[in-house]
This record gives structure tokens, sequence and C-alpha cells, in this order.
């Protein structure tokens, strides 16, 4: 059986989207660098070399980027201090949108006006609207700034470069730099520190602000990372960003925390930005014997496998679902295991896949089980994967099937971002009801039906957040965890009854993980596969960080390298274990 691995706890001409992403990730700051230009130093021919094809790489990237219409996805948590868990979150905000360079950074985003965040119906209304919210300044240059660095000017006429030293980041050899403007070379120039891969010059990180008019203001920092997505091409893949300070963020927040993933540059350019767009639906081939005709049971069955390949299809095509991977066996064999041992007979196998994005939420689409990456990410033990699992293959066992019109392409012929709005997969709340139910009945015949417990704490863990991260738990396109928007009470509320105390502060008890534990992207194919990081003990509470926001490390391969190096987000590797105690979480590293 293919498990988690275990744990033991001891321990972001349109402007609007630049303006969107530099709301998520590059808000203003108070001044804090007043500093002259460094000294120089004398860099070797080698080094020299390297910057400027630094400089002429960065304008391979701009050209790369305008030729992409890559998604782009920013989750930010507020925190405020606390005793003795370090801080705690307090409000979240999500972002979800697909750009499209060769447009000049258009906000072609996927969600239209129907809650919180869409009340405006320009993008232009709509980032204002943030901007009032978090009493933003910004320019209509730093989106691009922050995925480019300075695409037209990064050179050594406009910046000063001090060598530091030479620095592994995975298994890439980089030289790093400090980097400062030149005097009167301009606002919004940046400054920090630039990670050059040793062979090609490329840009693989840079972290640090910009500058701004008269000294007055500075951006939030903010470290971006790239990774070799092809051959001799390294393209933005994740930005972290975190801010301290009053007035940083409203409210009560004392600092924020914030991450942007980008994925799927091979998608194809969105043909048009409104819903008459067109895209194809590949045909379902007949795999069945010729000779043999079709009965009225199973042409029923076949139309709606029908509808379920043009679903998963289209949200491929999207951007919003993974690539089948091995990881999909993963979840298939814990699906498995709930089956056999409640002696299910089904017509056809389950087929499990992965929704790239964040917020917690699962969703059968026919015979396939979706769970959203951030809400495998945050499960510590396999029981708790079962337990979400099982959930959706009760919805499946009791015949909730997919809306069949969907068997029909022409339904699914719509601009991508309009993907989310036009193929609502969610139950219906009686229909959650009855699997809910069932979904205890599959559990308790199981192999983790003495591991319940786990399940019931991380359940425990959801409701005690729910209100201070709202968004993290409100789905994109399937079943919430929750019984409604309003409610702190889960579906599966039978297992929390059977949960332990929640105790925030026990070092030995792992209710919930970190975003980013268990799953890292493939930013060109949308691919998925499962992290190894290393255990790294859990000393104190603070440590925890259950559904939390960390910084980005990346351990960077090569294209075409080994997979044998991973990368983690400074979370926690999840566990098979058969109680809520151990000694260990994963690497920050």
């Amino acid at each position: 059986m293919m498990r988690f691995p275990k744990i033991t706890p001891n321990f972001t001409d349109s402007r609007a989207w630049a303006f969107l992403l530099l709301v998520s990730i590059a808000l203003p700051a108070s001044a804090r660098h007043n500093k002259s230009s460094m000294p120089q130093n004398r860099l070797t021919p080698e080094m020299v070399r390297l910057i400027d094809q630094g400089s002429m790489h960065e304008k391979t990237v701009l050209m790369a980027l305008q030729q992409r219409a890559p998604v782009v996805e920013t989750y930010i948590q507020d925190f405020k201090p606390d005793t003795q868990l370090s801080a705690v979150p307090v409000d979240d905000h999500y972002f979800l949108g697909r750009v499209d360079f060769g447009r000049v950074i258009e906000d072609n985003r996927y969600q239209e006006a129907g809650n919180k965040k869409n009340m405006y119906k320009g993008s232009v209304m709509f980032v204002n609207g943030l901007t009032k919210a978090f009493k933003i300044e910004y320019v209509a240059q730093g989106f691009v700034q922050m995925l480019l660095l300075d695409a037209n000017h990064f050179d050594r006429q406009h910046y000063d470069f001090q060598f530091v030293r030479r620095e592994f980041l995975g298994d890439v050899r980089t030289y790093l730099f400090d980097v400062m403007p030149k005097p009167g070379s301009g606002p919004g120039r940046f400054i920090g520190r630039v990670w050059l891969e040793d062979t090609g010059g490329n840009i693989v990180r840079f972290s640090g602000t910009y500058t701004s008019k008269n000294g007055r203001h500075i951006y939030y920092h903010f470290d971006s990372w790239r990774t070799n997505v092809q051959p001799g091409l390294w393209l933005p893949s994740a930005v972290y960003a975190e801010e301290h300070g009053p007035g940083v963020v409203p409210d009560q927040a004392e600092f924020f925390r914030a991450q942007t993933w980008i994925w799927g540059y091979n998608l194809r350019m969105p043909a048009s930005a409104n819903d008459n767009a067109t895209v194809k639906i590949d045909a379902v081939k007949d795999t069945s014997e010729s000779a043999q005709d079709v009965s009225p049971l199973q042409a029923s069955r076949m139309w709606s496998q029908q509808a379920e390949t043009n679903i998963l299809d289209r949200l491929f095509q999207a951007g919003l679902l993974a690539a089948p991977s091995n990881f999909d066996k993963v979840l298939e064999q814990v699906t498995n295991n709930l089956i056999v041992t409640n002696n299910i007979a089904l017509p056809e196998p389950v087929h499990c896949r992965v929704l790239l994005t964040t917020p917690l939420e699962s969703l059968t689409i026919g015979n396939t089980i979706v769970l959203s990456k951030g809400l495998i990410d945050t499960l510590p033990y396999e029981e708790d994967l079962a337990s979400v699992l099982s959930f959706q293959l009760a919805h499946l066992v009791l015949g909730h099937k997919v809306d069949t019109e969907f068997a029909f392409p022409d339904n699914l012929m719509f601009a991508d971002q309009a993907t989310i709005r036009r193929v609502p997969l969610h139950h219906s709340d009686a229909e959650n009801q009855e699997a809910a139910k069932k979904a205890l009945v599959l559990l308790n015949n199981s192999p983790y039906k003495d591991k319940l417990g786990n399940a019931g704490l991380y359940l425990k863990m959801i409701e005690a957040r729910a209100k201070t991260i709202p968004e993290l738990m409100q789905p994109q396109l399937g079943d919430s965890l929750f019984t409604s928007p309003a409610d702190d009470q889960v579906w599966l509320s039978a297992l929390v009854a059977r949960a332990p105390n929640l105790e925030m502060y026990n070092v030995r008890q792992i209710a919930a993980l970190p975003l980013g534990s268990h799953l890292r992207v493939d930013s060109w194919n949308d691919s998925v596969e499962q992290m190894n990081s290393k255990p790294v003990a859990v000393l104190s509470p603070s440590d925890k960080m259950p559904l939390e926001l960390t910084p980005v490390f990346f351990r960077l391969r090569r294209y075409g390298a080994p997979a044998t190096i991973p990368v983690s987000t400074g979370a926690a590797s999840p566990g098979n274990g058969t109680s809520n105690s151990g000694d260990s979480q994963g690497s920050a590293h």
C-alpha cells in the first residue's frame, strides 16, 4: 500500500492585472532603505559574464511570457501575534486568474459576479476596491517587475553588483549578488539579492523590494522563484511576500504572508475573453467490441461517462485540473481500501485526480473523485485522507451522478475564465447529508475504523479556524467541508465527536499541516508529484502552523534531471501514524 510518510510530532492598454498581483504581494510599506549606492567591488570576468547573460535572459523571459497565458493564484493570510503560537491568522484573501501576457498583462479572472470579491464588474473597479480596502499605493509596472526583476534595465549600467558567495539551491549552483540601483537611475528599481545559475547566467531567484519616488515608500518585500520548465528556460513559478509593521494590513492584524503560484505555461492562449469562445473537446472513443450491441443500461452509463470525460478534459484545458500522475494512484489505493472492505461492487473502476487550487474542497465527476491540492496538503494522516475520500465515494455509491448535459460538447464551449461559473459540480445539501451518513458506514467498515479520532481532530481544526480564514474554506467548484457558508459545522460532524480535545499548544498533537505539505506542481505541464521533505523536529507550538502559509523554498533542479530533490514550502510532511502523536514535521528547506 502506498502511504504518506509518517509524522511523529516532539514539534497575484490594461493595467488592472498589474495592480491585482501588486495588491497581493507587492503592497507598500514604510520607507526603510535610504542608502547610497554600494561601494564598487572588483567583479571577476566570470561574474561579469554571468551578469550580462542574466540581463539578456530577462528579455528572453519577457518574450516567453508574452506568448503564454498561465494561471495565477494568490492567497494571503493576515496575522496577529500570539504569546504561545507566535502568530495566528485572523483573515485571508484569495485571487485566481488567467493572465494573457500577449495582451499586455490583462486580468482575465475566472470568477464572475456572485461573491463578495466579485462585486466589482470591471477589472479596474475590482482592483480599486481592493486598493481602498488595503490602503494600497502602487505603480502600473509593479507586477511585471516582480516577475522580471527589471526586464529593460537589469544591467551594469543601472545597477551595482556586490558578490556575496556561491550557493547551491538544490542541485543548481548559483552566484549570489547583492544588487542596488545606481544613483539617478530612477524609481521602481529592484534592491535586494539575486541568484544566477552558474552555467547560463539565468536568474533563478531574487529577493528584496523596489525603490519608489522620493524615497517616501517602498514596496512590500517579496521572494521570487523560477523553475527550469524547458531546456534553457527558467520561468516564474512562485512568489512569497511578508511584511510587518503598523498599518500594513487593516483591523487587528499586524503582518501578512502571501503566496502566489503560477502554472499552466503550456496552456493554449485564450481565444476570447467572453463566454462565446470555443474550445475543442476531444471525442470519446468507443473502445467496445464492434460486434456487440449496447443495452439501454450500458448506453446510459456510457452517456454519463462521456459527460465525465468532457468535464475532466475541460477542467484540464482551463488549467484547473492536474494532469494524470502517479500521485493519483496514492489516492486510488486509499479509495480502494474503502471499496474492498465494504464489498462495494461498481460497474467501473474509481479514479482520482487533483484540483490545482488552494481552497479546501472535494467533488465527484462520474467515477472520478477530485480533491483540491490545498486539501491534500493539509491532511496529516492516511485516515484523514480516507475520510475526505469516503465522502465523495459515498456520493458515487449513492448514485449522485454528474449532470449529463455536459455529454454534449457544445455545453462546454466557453472561455476558460468562465469555467468555475459554467460548470457547477457541487452536490445539493440533501445529497451531502445522505453522503455524510453513508461515509460513516464506509469508514466504520474500513481499515481506518480505529484511527478515526485523527480524522475528527483534523475536522476540529477546520472548524476552529473557519471564521478567521474563510477564503480557504470557500470551494471554487465542488463541495465544501461545511454544511453551509454561515455554519461552522462540517458534514462529517460525527467524526468530530470521536476526536480528542484540540490542544493548540501541545507539540505532540498534529491536527492539520501547513499549506504546501504534500504536493509540488510542474509550472509547465500542470503535473503534480509528491514531495519527499526531510523530517524536522517540532520543538514548540509555533512550529505546527496548521492550515497556515509559510515561506517558499525550492530545491531547484535542471530540466530533465531526475526528480530526486524535493521542493518544500516550509511545510510539514504528512504521516500515516496510528495516533495523533509523533515527533517531527517536514523540512523547511
